[in-house]
């Protein structure tokens, strides 16, 4: 059971190819793979321990005021991490991260997790799931950091790849890059969750939120068609 709910947040929920979530970081700091695995490794850290603690006082604080609570317990690992990285981290990595450290106070994935699941859960499942979804996020954003530095410098971890490549391609560690390779992950996610579920003899049902449904772009194609 535990093993399932960590593998969820690597693959099926992973919180930025499947959930959407985070997306601002995600974009913003991943123009190479290092700063892909330094924010990753915060977030790991500060879900793991703000969705402990919560577990743990769950049962204590009251409904009314649980979310400025969880804020509060949030907000306090994030203060740790940022002073830790402050003293121990690359300047460059600090430098690079900047206010994006601050702002996991805020990141929906961490406080997604501590009220959908930490404050529903056992102390040691809310564990596995901040693990598991702290992984995740940390994969995914080394993924699009690692693909973006390369196909920019030629490099991966700021090592040299391609040795003749001497001239950057500036598009794929611009902000409109980030936007294009995140598309090309998504559809590959796609892909490979209908492929999975014809090989069941199933339909593949989209995430709630993201059919077809709930967009509305067919509808404007016709209109300017008729216009």
């Amino acid at each position: 059971m535990s093993w399932k709910i960590f593998i969820r947040g690597l693959w099926e929920e992973n919180p930025v190819l499947v959930l959407m979530l985070g997306m601002c970081p995600t974009l913003a700091v991943t123009s190479n793979a290092v700063n892909g695995l330094g924010m990753g490794v915060a977030t790991v850290f500060v879900l793991f321990c703000s969705n402990t603690v919560i577990s743990l006082i769950k049962n204590i604080v009251p409904k009314k005021i649980r979310i400025p609570c969880y804020i509060v317990v949030i907000a306090t690992f994030v203060t740790i991490v940022d002073l830790l990285m402050k003293a121990y981290a690359p300047p460059a990595l600090n430098q690079a991260l900047g206010i994006f450290i601050p702002l996991i106070v805020v990141n929906c994935i961490v406080l997604g997790r501590a009220e959908a699941f930490a404050s529903k859960n056992s102390v040691f499942k809310s564990m596995i799931d901040g693990l598991g979804m702290g992984i995740g996020f940390t994969l995914a954003l080394v993924a699009l950091g690692g693909t973006r530095e390369f196909l920019s410098a030629g490099t991966l971890f700021a090592y040299k790849i391609i040795i003749p490549w001497s001239t950057k391609f500036m598009l794929p560690s611009s902000s409109p890059g980030a936007f294009i390779i995140l598309g090309f992950f998504l559809a590959f996610m796609n892909y490979l969750a209908i492929k999975k579920a014809a090989k069941k003899g199933e339909t593949y049902t989209p995430p709630a939120g993201f059919d077809c449904k709930h967009c509305n772009l067919c509808d404007l194609k016709s209109i300017e068609d008729e216009d």
